[in-house]
């Protein structure tokens, strides 16, 4: 698997991203839906990689730069295809190391609860995180989680 900081241009990652849109929208009450959409990922405080396998596009994730000290997991998704393969851990592993080559203390993400949120949870999880505060603009709800891992 190969792991690649991307622009955003190619029709398989829109459509992925897309697709993680949609299904926060289906799964989150309107009021906790804090998924980015394409122009949001495209901002400069905002860098995205994507997992592939040949050709095959098979996730992404995203970090976005709160301030010099902290960053923010954001939109990680692994296309229904390559679900139980690694491809979040790889995604979250390459994440976690950028922002340790970036001198940041803290990395956070806000996600929902749910059954449809326990994989990522268990996710994150394993590799650390923990439940915390809210951080950034996030208002808190009986939805929403907040993660944090110190560096």
């Amino acid at each position: 698997m190969e792991i690649r900081l991307d622009d955003l241009s190619g029709q398989q990652v829109q459509d992925l991203l897309a697709s993680h849109l949609a299904g926060m929208q289906e799964n989150s009450p309107p009021e906790s839906v804090y998924a980015l959409d394409l122009a949001s990922l495209r901002t400069s405080d905002v860098s995205v990689w994507t997992a592939w396998e040949g050709r095959d596009l098979c996730g992404v994730g995203a970090l976005k730069q709160l301030s010099p000290s902290n960053g923010e997991i954001k939109s990680m998704r692994t296309d229904n295809r390559h679900l139980r393969k690694g491809v979040g851990q790889a995604l979250l592993d390459h994440i976690i190391a950028v922002a340790q080559e970036r001198g940041y203390r803290r990395i956070s993400l806000e996600t929902g609860s749910g059954t449809e949120f326990e994989a990522a949870l268990s996710l994150y999880r394993k590799r650390g995180f923990t439940n915390g505060e809210p951080f950034g603009d996030y208002a808190p709800t009986d939805f929403n989680q907040f993660l944090h891992l110190e560096l």
